[in-house]
């Protein structure tokens, strides 16, 4: 029996940010909010605030941020990544990335870090991986109401804007998903 490098975007977005936090906290201190973390200040002049608008998705707080956030990706990632093609995902990170940070300068003008905009992408992607054109998926609306649902909720009883990330990436994956089906299987 083999092992199997059998996703090959979700595997390295895996262990890249698994070796970015261990060099952050046991080697280099400051890597992630130097390089890895969106800035509260959006400094156009500034490279490094450029290569932020995407790399923030890479840096997390923690372990436990970390764990969380790609449990998730490695569960649902594979699938997706056979169903819409590596090249065809690693454009909806990047995209999911660069959205959720241009909005978050613009209307929210805070620190943002982690992988959890990518998780809801993923989430709602998910749900459309047997999509036929002119049909929409029950199990897209369920899990729209359940993890949108929830996460707008949560923002408007704790005023927190954590929750936009996740929204954005939801709302990011519903679009991906309408406007590019996968690969759908057939029986055999």
């Amino acid at each position: 029996m083999n092992v199997r490098y059998n996703a090959p975007v979700v595997l390295s977005f895996t262990l890249v940010s698994a070796v970015v936090l261990f060099v952050n906290q046991y080697v280099m201190h400051g890597l992630i909010p130097a390089w890895f973390s969106l800035g509260a200040g959006f400094n156009p002049q500034s490279y490094r605030n450029w290569v932020t608008l995407i790399t923030h998705v890479i840096g997390n707080a923690g372990w436990n941020q970390f764990l969380a956030n790609f449990a998730f990706i490695l569960l649902l990632g594979p699938v997706l990544e056979e169903s819409y093609s590596s090249a065809s995902l690693v454009v909806m990170i990047i995209l999911t990335a660069l959205i959720t940070a241009v909005l978050n300068i613009v209307v929210f003008k805070t620190d943002m870090m982690g992988a959890s905009g990518i998780v809801f992408m993923m989430i709602l992607l998910a749900s459309f991986t047997n999509f036929k054109r002119g049909e929409i998926p029950l199990t897209f609306v369920l899990v729209l109401i359940i993890y949108l649902g929830r996460e707008i909720l949560h923002s408007l009883e704790t005023g927190v804007i954590s929750e936009f990330a996740h929204i954005v990436g939801g709302f990011c994956g519903s679009l991906f998903g309408f406007f590019k089906p996968g690969k759908v299987r057939t029986r055999r």
